[in-house]
């Protein structure tokens, strides 16, 4: 079958817009049709060249049957090009690159496009009791959000809570998670304002009532003039007696689609394509549902050890920051050099769209990778309900 190595030939994301900002106008499909049509057009192939789509998405409640076929057939793909939506929630589109390596390496397909969309901004508000009537007295409505995203079923609480049992599992002070936030604001907000980001992000043209048409490309989420101060006044949210996750202190909810063309190496060598990477392994591990962001904790060394590699090999690493105690924990337990992790910020200041998230982290990494001349990457991010992932990715131009 020749050489079944997977390797990406072009990726590209959005800005994560703020929620309820410049992108929440847009739909989960209008972002993942504009990141199909342009991820296709920077690897030099045709539409008719792609084999398979996989998408994923975390909130899809209103989105309409399998968003990642949507968006496929709007971003131009023929309509002969089968696709599919995957939700594993915070690693979803992570998965969704998993599933492609899987089937080029069994010969099921040659070229794939991975990704994953999401549209905070426009997550329904549903009534359950609606369908057969309520009947009598008082019936609920509830956020789409909060159902799907953030309460955990299996640890029965908030998963800002899970947050909070590892504060207090690894006896993380407030001051730490704020100075860590702190930091990751003031990494993406250089990073954006030097132009650090624009190479793995597509413009997308807004229309806007007031000001017409207008180019959005750059992040807007990070705060340039965030404090320490200000972070240590904000009220904790999930835990009102003691608590120390605060809105400061975790991930933003935002708006985004990314992508990520791959192909077995074969391929690109008969299109004549040079790869950007190799992913060279990638492994998904479960936890305790009750400390979920411990995650990619399990994850990593089985990543690493199928890639041949050890964390001291890793020059280049994407944590995907849930919360600030989340990261903390992470870091501790797996004793990374904080200077090669999220050089650019994290999630916390750039955002975290659930079913977007890991292939906007991998787009960052390969980016990242280039522009410091190094070779190895680790992408890895904690799920909800109490999992892990990791993506070893090598560099190759």
């Amino acid at each position: 079958m020749g050489n079944r190595d997977a390797v990406i030939v072009s990726a590209v994301r959005t800005i994560a817009g703020r929620f309820g900002g410049s992108l929440s106008s847009l739909s989960a499909a209008d972002l993942g049709a504009a990141v199909v049509k342009e991820v296709v057009n920077r690897a030099g192939i045709k539409g008719e060249d792609v084999d398979q789509l996989i998408f994923g998405c975390g909130w899809q409640a209103g989105l309409g049957p399998n968003i990642a076929r949507i968006c496929a057939v709007r971003g131009g793909l023929p309509v002969s090009v089968p696709a599919y939506t995957v939700n594993i929630r915070c690693a979803s589109s992570m998965q969704a690159v998993i599933e492609a390596c899987r089937q080029i390496y069994c010969g099921d397909a040659d070229v794939v496009i991975a990704g994953g969309t999401e549209s905070g901004s426009n997550v329904p508000y549903i009534i359950p009791q609606a369908r057969w009537g309520a009947r009598m007295w008082d019936f609920t409505v509830y956020d789409d959000l909060h159902l799907d995203g953030f309460m955990c079923k299996l640890a029965g609480m908030l998963m800002g809570n899970t947050a909070e049992n590892l504060v207090e599992k690894y006896s993380i002070s407030r001051e730490e998670q704020d100075q860590f936030a702190l930091e990751s604001h003031q990494k993406a907000s250089k990073a954006s304002a030097e132009g650090k980001f624009d190479a793995e992000i597509l413009p997308i043209e807004v229309k806007q009532k007031k000001k017409g048409t207008v180019v959005v490309n750059k992040e807007e989420i990070p705060r340039p003039d965030a404090s320490l101060e200000a972070m240590l006044k904000l009220p904790p949210v999930f835990k009102k007696d003691g608590g120390t996750v605060t809105a400061g202190n975790s991930c933003a909810l935002s708006d985004c689609a990314s992508a990520v063309v791959i192909m077995s190496e074969e391929k690109a060598k008969s299109l004549g394509l040079t790869p950007m990477a190799k992913i060279r392994s990638y492994a998904a591990a479960g936890v305790d549902p009750l400390y979920m962001g411990i995650g990619p904790v399990a994850a990593t060394p089985i990543a690493l050890k199928r890639a041949g590699l050890t964390l001291d090999d890793i020059d280049l690493i994407e944590l995907n920051e849930a919360f600030a105690a989340q990261y903390l924990a992470c870091e501790r337990e797996l004793k990374i050099n904080r200077e090669k992790v999220n050089v650019h910020g994290g999630a916390i200041a750039l955002g975290h769209p659930v079913g977007a998230t890991g292939t906007k982290l991998i787009c960052t990494n390969i980016n990242t990778l280039k522009m410091y001349d190094k070779t190895f990457g680790l992408v890895t991010a904690c799920v909800g309900g109490g999992q892990g992932l990791a993506i070893v990715l090598e560099r190759l131009s």
